[in-house]
């Protein structure tokens, strides 16, 4: 080859050497890219949707049994104790039986809810017995769990027959009596207020001397029942301060 040949094909190899050696680091350079940026994604990705399938599949297992696994029995809540749930149920009993108590000693509550008063009333009735079941199955110490569990019973409809019998005996109120008799009791009603509220001593002995005198005519005519405890706390009443 002759010194122009060399001349000519000398730079051309050169500039073919320099882009193949730049085509070259480009391609190196996008690898080490691809490995620094992209390759640790792809991984995280593809470990978060293995996890993802491991617990779906788990929870498939869990919920219908699978590759011979039974679900995991759920956890039994400790039964309560006996004795703790007869205390409770005497507990309840007695509020009850101090309610029931507080109405038979007020005379304005019986006037006003005549029906809580008056066992002829259905509801009062069943009332009336559920408590006397109740109150015969109370004893002062826990009988065992036979009759603790009877008791409890007892009490659970007691309480259900008093929210019913109150709730009875306020739709009722006065609509039982005629016009007359109606008029009476609300007669009564204010002279006991007036009894109650006066600080003046003769105008309260002579409000509760017409009060309770209108009050045994009812009471005698059978219009409304007035229970012993109001009859004695009206009585206890005249020689000091009536009731609230």
């Amino acid at each position: 080859m002759g010194p122009v040949a060399v001349a000519v094909v000398l730079p051309v190899a050169v500039l073919v050497g320099l882009m193949v050696g730049l085509l070259a680091i480009g391609i190196t350079m996008a690898g080490i890219f691809l490995l620094v940026n992209v390759l640790p994604v792809l991984v995280v990705g593809a470990v978060a949707i293995g996890v993802g399938r491991r617990r779906a599949r788990r929870r498939r297992e869990l919920r219908h049994g699978g590759a011979g696994l039974a679900p995991l029995p759920g956890r039994q809540a400790a039964l309560p104790r006996p004795d703790r749930v007869w205390a409770h149920a005497q507990q309840r009993f007695h509020r009850l039986r101090s309610d029931y108590a507080a109405f038979e000693c007020d005379a304005m509550q019986v006037l006003r809810l005549p029906a809580l008063a008056d066992v002829t009333v259905p509801s009062t009735g069943r009332f009336v017995d559920a408590f006397a079941e109740a109150q015969a199955l109370d004893t002062d110490a826990f009988p065992g769990p036979g009759h603790a569990t009877a008791f409890v019973a007892a009490v659970d409809r007691a309480e259900r027959a008093w929210r019913a019998a109150r709730e009875a005996a306020e739709r009722i109120r006065l609509s039982g009596l005629d016009p007359a008799e109606r008029a009476t009791v609300e007669r009564i009603i204010k002279l006991l207020t007036t009894a109650r509220d006066s600080d003046n001593e003769p105008e309260r002995l002579a409000a509760y001397t017409r009060a309770r005198a209108e009050l045994t005519k009812l009471d005698a005519a059978g219009v409304l029942h007035v229970p012993l405890p109001a009859q004695a706390a009206l009585d206890e009443a005249a020689r000091g301060q009536l009731p609230a």
